[in-house]
């Protein structure tokens, strides 16, 4: 079946339709990575948007469901050159097709992805819309792609309810913006008993059951959208507990404590980002999923320093807070399939909640 995908600004590109058939406008970004697809479409920040894999072969060693980052699939829409049909791995339990299909998530294969890409490195992200309808309409289209906006994306990610990892160590309350499995999997690999929190819990809930630590999670959307989030944060600055965040939770911290974000052109989607640690001068390949950035120029000094930039643009990857045990990444130290190189972050926040233990 024909499917189509057409861009805000009128760009139309006609393809092979792959999963579900129904129609859907998202906001259209581009991921990098050459393998982790299955990761890619379980990570809760790609919640209200449709993925355009740049490389060109996806599905090629099916889906193994140990690998995936959350229960359910989360983009709106998914975008491929070519899709396999035939995966080859000991692994494999399904196909990346059926995988769609069962989730209800619409595609489009067979379309030119590095002239896509081009189209959104030049003229930034937009939206767009995936359809199968032969008898679209620009007219009617375009209006309405120019109107959509992805709102209330972390109150559709987050947990519904709290739930407990285990662990003998250290006590870590994640609060879940849209987390990755993947955090609460790395902090109880280091023994960490793990309290995983819904969104909008407040800070006196977290404060009151006592953790050494406070992880805040990656999730999807504007940061600024979530404004109550923002307030209970500021009283976790406040708290001196020892925080470690990740992606959105790096963003809604320095907008806790006085910095402002902004969106970025086409943002940073993929596992080959390069991010250099002022601290020790030493420079990371990162996975990375974020449209949206902190403004170095709004940084306080009195507050925060920052600690990583992007090798490439030289945007801020991460801040170090000045007078308190936390410190925040923009990129993902636990990410998987990799690059790994950045999971040491994980025992730099072990060994901040040890100071404060000891304290």
């Amino acid at each position: 079946m024909k499917a189509f995908l057409i861009l805000e600004d009128g760009t139309v590109f006609t393809g092979t339709s792959i999963g579900s058939t129904k129609e859907i406008i998202s906001e259209i970004v581009f991921n990098t990575s050459m393998t982790g697809y299955l990761e890619v479409l379980t990570d809760p920040s790609y919640a209200g948007q449709a993925v355009v894999m740049t490389y060109p072969l996806i599905g090629n060693y099916g889906i193994c469901h140990a690998d995936m980052e959350s229960l359910k699939p989360w983009p709106d829409g998914y975008i491929v050159r070519e899709l396999s049909r035939l995966p080859s791995n000991f692994r494999s339990e399904d196909s990346i097709q059926h995988f769609l299909e069962e989730n209800d998530i619409p595609g489009i294969a067979g379309i030119d992805t590095r002239a896509l890409t081009k189209i959104l490195r030049e003229k930034g992200t937009m939206n767009g819309m995936i359809t199968t309808n032969e008898n679209y309409n620009l007219d009617e289209v375009l209006p309405k792609l120019k109107e959509y906006t992805p709102t209330g994306v972390v109150k559709k990610v987050t947990c519904a309810e709290k739930s407990e990892l285990k662990g003998d160590g250290y006590k870590v309350a994640l609060m879940d913006f849209g987390a990755k499995n993947n955090i609460a999997r790395s902090l109880n690999e280091r023994g960490c008993d793990v309290t995983i929190y819904p969104a909008f819990t407040t800070a006196e809930e977290i404060i009151a059951s006592n953790p050494d630590g406070i992880m805040l999670s990656n999730g999807p959307g504007d940061p600024k959208e979530c404004v109550s989030i923002i307030e209970e944060l500021k009283k976790l600055y406040n708290s001196d507990i020892p925080i470690f965040a990740i992606c959105l939770g790096h963003q809604l911290m320095a907008l806790a404590t006085g910095a402002d974000t902004h969106k970025m052109k086409y943002g940073h989607r993929g596992g080959n980002h390069p991010v250099k640690d002022l601290k020790s001068g030493k420079v990371y390949i990162s996975s990375q999923n974020h449209g949206y950035v902190v403004d170095s120029e709004t940084i306080n000094p009195e507050i925060a320093e920052v600690g990583f930039i992007n090798v490439n643009d030289k945007t801020v990857e991460g801040l170090r807070y000045k007078n308190k045990n936390i410190f925040t990444v923009q990129f993902h130290p636990e990410a998987c399939p990799g690059p790994q190189d950045s999971n040491l972050l994980f025992d730099e926040f072990i060994e901040m909640m040890g100071g404060k233990k000891n304290a």
